[in-house]
């Protein structure tokens, strides 16, 4: 998840797809059920959108918002 926000990827169908592939490469079983595969997606759809937003979160909060672009209080 981390390599997929670093190049800002977005929470939809295509990444969830991107990080089942990437996870089937790796050797980790998925069945081929389709409602079990239906479920996974959504699963893990909600944990990125969750990755997503705390690491927006720490992001917006490291940054001093008085500070100007690439300086910090010191």
């Amino acid at each position: 998840m981390a390599e997929l926000y670093s190049v800002g990827k977005t929470a939809n169908k295509e990444t969830v797809e991107e990080i089942i592939a990437g996870l089937e490469a790796m050797g980790t079983y998925i069945p081929t059920s389709e409602v079990v595969r239906r479920e996974y997606r959504h699963v893990l759809l909600k944990e990125y959108e969750e990755y997503i937003e705390i690491h927006e979160r720490e992001k917006h909060d490291t940054i001093p918002p008085s500070a100007p672009d690439g300086e910090t209080d010191q």
